[in-house]
C-alpha cells in the first residue's frame, strides 16, 4: 500500500539507506555491474520500496507524477548504479508518464494497480533495425481488425527487452492500398495477454549497462482497441512530447552519477600521496576537479529547469532546443566526469569493477541513444539558425541577447559570440554551433539557480569552466576545415616504402 502523504524526504532517505545496503554491504555493487541483469532477490527488494510510485498519479495510489520527486529517484539511483537509474528512467518517462497521459482511462488502474503491487515494468518500442533515428520511417505496421489492432514488425535495442510486463509500441497505420500513414499510433502492450507476446529473437551482447538487457523483438500482436493511445493532436507530435520530456528527465540520471564522480575523485585525491602532499595539491588535478564540479553544477540547475517545465500538464512536443540541449550536455559531462575520474585513479580506474572504469562504459550510450549528441547539436542549431534567418539577423550575440533562454547568459560570452553565421553552414559546423549555443543555454539555468540561493561560489566557478569551453568551441567553429575521406588511401601510402 502507498501513503502518499509520506514527504518525500522521508520516501527518498529511505530509498538511498535500502540501495546502500543493497550494493555496498549485502553485495559489491562492483561485482554485481558484470553480471547480466540484476540478481532477481536485490531487485525485489529495490522494488519493494516502490519506487515507481513516483510517475503515478495520486488518483491510483501513487505519489503523483511529480518531477521533482521523479528526478530525485533517479539521482538517488544514479549515486549507486547508473543501470538502475536508467531502468527507472524508463519506466518513468518511456511507460508510466506516457500511459498518465495519454492512455484510455479504462486501462489505466489495472496497469497501475500491477506496477504499485506486483512490481511490473514498462517499456517503449521504437527503434528499428534499417531505422534508427529516422522514426518517422519505421516499417511496423498496424491494421484494425475485429477486436482491436494487430501489429507487425521487427524492433531492436529496447531496455528491458524480454524482461518488461509492458510495451508501448509504435507503429504506422497500413491502408487498404498496402501504403504506410505518415502518423505514427503508440499502442500499450500487456504481454501476459494471450496473442499479445513479444519474440525475443536475439539478446545484445551490449558493451555496458549490464544490469539491462537489450535485443531484437519480433512482433505479431492482436492488441484490444482501447489499447491505443489517445494524442490530443497527431501521434507524431505525441512522440514528441513523450521523447522531449524523456530528453529532460536525462539530468536526473546524470545528477547522482556526476556527483558520484566528484565524490570519488575528491576522496581519492584527497587520500593518494605523490611525493611530499597528495594529488589535490597538485595545479591539474585541481583543473580536472574543477571540471567535475562544474558539471555537477550544471546538472543541478537542469534538474531546477525541468522540475519546472516537464511536467505530464505540460505539451513539450515545440521544446526541442531545451529538450535536446539537455540531453546532450548532461551526457557529454556524464562522460567526461567519468573520463576523468578513471584518469585520477591511474592504473586502477582501467579495472571494469572500478566506479570510474564502469562509469566510462556505461556512461557512454548515453550519448547516443534517443538521439545522438551529434544529430542533437546540429537540430539545435537549425533551430537557432531558422529564428536568426526570420529576425534577418547575421550576429548571433545579437540574436542571443534578445532570445529568452539565453538574454542573461550571453552577456558573459559577449567577446566569443559577436561574429556573423553564413547563410549555408556544413553539417560539421551545426554540431560546433549547436555545442555552443547549449552550453549558453545550460549556463542561463546556472544563473536562474544562483538567483534563488543556490551556491555563488559553485556558480561562479561553473560560469569560468563554461567560458573557457565555448571560446574553444568558438575558434573550433571559426576554424576553416573542409577536410573529407580519400576513400582509396592505400596507394603511396606504406611508411615502410619511404624508410
Amino acid at each position: 500500500m502507498i501513503l502518499t502523504n509520506i514527504e518525500f524526504s522521508e520516501f527518498i532517505k529511505d530509498f538511498e539507506t535500502t540501495l546502500k545496503q543493497l550494493f555496498r554491504e549485502k553485495g559489491d555493487i562492483n561485482q554485481l555491474s558484470l553480471e547480466r541483469g540484476l540478481p532477481p532477490s536485490i531487485m525485489t527488494e529495490i522494488m519493494s520500496k516502490t519506487p515507481l510510485a513516483v510517475a503515478i498519479p495520486e488518483q491510483y495510489g501513487g505519489r503523483g507524477s511529480i518531477v521533482k520527486e521523479c528526478l530525485g529517484l533517479l539521482a538517488a539511483a544514479s549515486y549507486e548504479s547508473l543501470s538502475l537509474s536508467l531502468i527507472f528512467g524508463i519506466n518513468i518517462a518511456l511507460f508510466l508518464e506516457p500511459v498518465s497521459k495519454y492512455a484510455n482511462e479504462g486501462v489505466k488502474k489495472d496497469i497501475f494497480d500491477r506496477f504499485l503491487k506486483n512490481q511490473n515494468m514498462g517499456g517503449l518500442m521504437i527503434t528499428e533495425p534499417d531505422y534508427g533515428s529516422d522514426a518517422l520511417n519505421m516499417k511496423t505496421i498496424n491494421r484494425e481488425v475485429e477486436n482491436g489492432y494487430q501489429i507487425k514488425g521487427t524492433k531492436h535495442w529496447q531496455g528491458l527487452t524480454g524482461a518488461a510486463d509492458y510495451w508501448l509500441i509504435t507503429s504506422r497505420k497500413e491502408n487498404s492500398n498496402g501504403e504506410l500513414g505518415r502518423d505514427i499510433d503508440f499502442f500499450i502492450c500487456d504481454v501476459s495477454q494471450p496473442k499479445q507476446q513479444v519474440v525475443v529473437e536475439e539478446y545484445f551482447d551490449n558493451l555496458g549497462l549490464y544490469m539491462i538487457p537489450y535485443g531484437r523483438n519480433i512482433l505479431d500482436l492482436e492488441v484490444p482497441r482501447e489499447y491505443k493511445l489517445e494524442p490530443e493532436t497527431t501521434g507524431i507530435k505525441m512522440m514528441l512530447d513523450v521523447l522531449h520530456r524523456s530528453r529532460m528527465q536525462f539530468p536526473g540520471m546524470g545528477m547522482g552519477f556526476i556527483k558520484r564522480m566528484l565524490d570519488e575523485a575528491i576522496n581519492h585525491c584527497s587520500n593518494r600521496i605523490v611525493g611530499t602532499g597528495n594529488l589535490l595539491s597538485m595545479d591539474q588535478v585541481q583543473f580536472q576537479i574543477s571540471r567535475i564540479q562544474s558539471a555537477f553544477t550544471i546538472c543541478s540547475a537542469m534538474c531546477a529547469r525541468s522540475s519546472e517545465i516537464s511536467g505530464i500538464e505540460h505539451n513539450l512536443a515545440a521544446e526541442g532546443l531545451e529538450a535536446n540541449s539537455m540531453k546532450a550536455v548532461v551526457t557529454d559531462l556524464m562522460q567526461e566526469s567519468s573520463q576523468m575520474l578513471l584518469q585520477l585513479s591511474g592504473a586502477n580506474g582501467y579495472k571494469i569493477t572500478h566506479i570510474g572504469g564502469r562509469g566510462v562504459m556505461d556512461s557512454r550510450p548515453f550519448q547516443i541513444f534517443e538521439g545522438s549528441n551529434e544529430m542533437l547539436y546540429a537540430q539545435i542549431a537549425e533551430m537557432v539558425t531558422r529564428q536568426m534567418k526570420k529576425q534577418k539577423l547575421s550576429n548571433l550575440f545579437d540574436f542571443l541577447k534578445d532570445f529568452k533562454r539565453t538574454s542573461d547568459a550571453c552577456l558573459y560570452f559577449e567577446n566569443d559570440l559577436n561574429f556573423n553565421i553564413d547563410n549555408n553552414i556544413p553539417q560539421r559546423k551545426l554540431v560546433d554551433l549547436g555545442k555552443i549555443i547549449s552550453r549558453i543555454i545550460c549556463a542561463g539555468y546556472v544563473i536562474d539557480l544562483a538567483n534563488k540561493g543556490f551556491r555563488a561560489d559553485l556558480a561562479d566557478n561553473c560560469i569560468t569552466s563554461v567560458r573557457q569551453e565555448v571560446s574553444a568551441l568558438v575558434c573550433s567553429f571559426k576554424f576553416s576545415n573542409t577536410v573529407n575521406i580519400i576513400e582509396d588511401y592505400t596507394g603511396n601510402s606504406s611508411w615502410m616504402e619511404f624508410v
